[in-house]
């Protein structure tokens, strides 16, 4: 199989994020970045069912240089090469998929394999935008139901499950009162959600490889994409800060606030 996965560079969460005075974006000094979180998870689902089933892992990323880092990263889980698309510019989800679907058109992979969303700006639309520009079936949300297996098991069984025939694959996803299973046809866009699996820790002997993997540099020019974003980021506000607690003397005294000041009750 070939599988591709996206790689996409955020900031680190536990980074300290402040907003710029003129509220035209966030302050980039001093901040930390890291691989997105759903996309670390739907790397390692990409190595795991390469393990399973043979074949190779292209990651996938869009931005300046320094995405070049993020890709490094997936490189060292054990990805097989990385495309970097380079491109320094505002991206929104639209444009985005309108990139990804360039890439997978050159790569003709049979399953793509995205985070559900980005936790910059959360907006969950890539995955389901690529899926109906391709025409490809999507399944979004994909989960992982519980097992019997041990640790150790569980670190190498992927949640996905591709049919002996190659053409088709069962992906549990996650909905509002439970878990649901789809059957999609192949090629198929499949967004990752948390519990998904557990990406593993990258190695030394995986760094080391990293550093000679290839990383093919591509521009939107280069794949016919006009990748400006039709969505304009007017201002942002850092949200209002918390008040200080209130404490009271007794249960009576709680019941009035309740209801009185919260109005809650």
């Amino acid at each position: 199989m070939k599988i591709l996965v996206t790689a996409k560079r955020v900031e680190d969460p536990e980074s300290k994020i402040k907003v710029k005075a003129d509220g035209s974006g966030i302050v980039q000094e001093g901040l930390k970045y890291k691989i997105n979180p759903f996309d670390e998870i739907a790397v390692e689902e990409g190595l795991r069912l390469a393990a399973k089933h043979g074949g190779e892992v292209v990651v996938v990323s869009i931005g300046p240089k320094e995405v070049q880092e993020q890709l490094r990263h997936a490189l060292a889980m054990g990805a097989t090469k990385a495309v970097w698309v380079n491109h320094g510019g505002a991206l929104d989800p639209m444009s985005a998929a309108g990139l990804l679907k360039a890439v997978l058109e050159r790569e003709k992979p049979d399953l793509a394999i995205l985070g559900k969303q980005s936790i910059d700006d959360d907006q969950n639309q890539t995955g389901q935008y690529l899926a109906e520009w391709l025409g490809w079936s999507q399944a979004t949300f994909a989960s992982k139901v519980e097992s019997l297996e041990s640790d150790a098991e569980k670190a190498k069984t992927p949640a996905i499950h591709i049919a002996a025939d190659g053409k088709s694959a069962q992906v549990v996803r996650e909905v509002d009162n439970g878990l649901t299973t789809l059957s999609v046809k192949l090629p198929a866009i499949v967004t990752s959600d948390l519990r998904l699996n557990l990406p593993r820790y990258a190695s030394l002997p995986g760094i080391m490889k990293a550093k000679n993997k290839p990383i093919e540099e591509l521009t939107p020019a280069a794949l016919g994409v006009d990748a400006s974003p039709q969505i304009q980021v007017v201002k942002l506000s850092a949200p209002p800060p918390r008040k200080a607690g209130v404490k009271v003397g007794d249960v009576q005294e709680l019941f009035t606030k309740l209801k009185n000041e919260a109005k809650v009750i």
